[in-house]
């Protein structure tokens, strides 16, 4: 039974009449309210015909527990708002740093290159790293021979299969693995230089990375 169900029979019954607060919502009262009109009601009853004790605990549990309800919900928001405060301090300290994320483009910096890890499912007898520009054309492969499960770091310092320097800019990255007969895709991480940070994205806080562009915070493996 809830409270409203009290206040329009067994109150009404009585002559206990319950004037609407209107500084409250239609049909709110509060717990100090509640329990003095259960008091009222308990001084009024007729000796003859004791009202329901069993009623009245069960209407007083179901009203704790909504109070309670409401209580976790705000702890639950209270709590919500200072893990984005932290997150959001944290994220700002990334400003400037580097982070290796999952993603195929990378962007390389005169004198720095260009690196990451490959997610290699199983061992591979070859694995090789395909650099291209925008266009499409291949300006490099990066051997990196037989290796086991697990991630397999690669970097490139920027220069091309003719041997002249590669322009800076952004490179794609894809990687294959050679296991027997067959030849399959391996996912690839790129390091990536932290430029901003973005709060009011719905997914979640985003790093904006050079080359990558913007990435979850959740999503970045490693942070240098």
């Amino acid at each position: 039974m809830t409270t409203n169900s009290v206040n329009n029979t067994t109150f009404d019954n009585l002559g206990l009449a319950l004037k609407q607060d209107t500084t409250k919502s239609s049909g709110a009262i509060g717990q100090d309210q509640f329990l003095q009109l259960m008091v009222t009601q308990l001084k009024n009853q007729d000796p003859t015909k004791p009202l329901d004790s069993g009623a009245f605990l069960g209407q007083l549990a179901q009203f704790g527990t909504v109070s309670g309800i409401q209580q976790m919900q705000t702890s639950l928001s209270d709590l919500s708002t200072s893990l984005r405060s932290n997150q959001a301090l944290m994220a700002s300290g990334l400003v400037g740093r580097t982070v290796l994320a999952p993603g195929n483009v990378g962007a390389l910096t005169a004198g720095v290159g260009l690196g990451g890890m490959l997610d290699l499912p199983s061992s591979a007898s070859d694995v090789a790293v395909s650099i291209t520009d925008s266009s499409g054309q291949l300006v490099q492969r990066l051997s990196l021979g037989s290796q086991v499960a697990g991630q397999v770091p690669f970097f490139w310092d920027g220069t091309m299969t003719n041997g002249a320097a590669a322009a800076p800019g952004q490179y794609k990255i894809s990687a294959q693995a050679l296991s027997g007969s067959d030849k399959y895709a391996v996912n690839t991480n790129v390091l990536s230089h932290v430029d901003s940070v973005s709060l009011g994205d719905p997914k979640g806080m985003m790093l904006n990375l050079s080359g990558l562009g913007p990435v979850l915070v959740s999503d970045v493996k490693q942070i240098y």
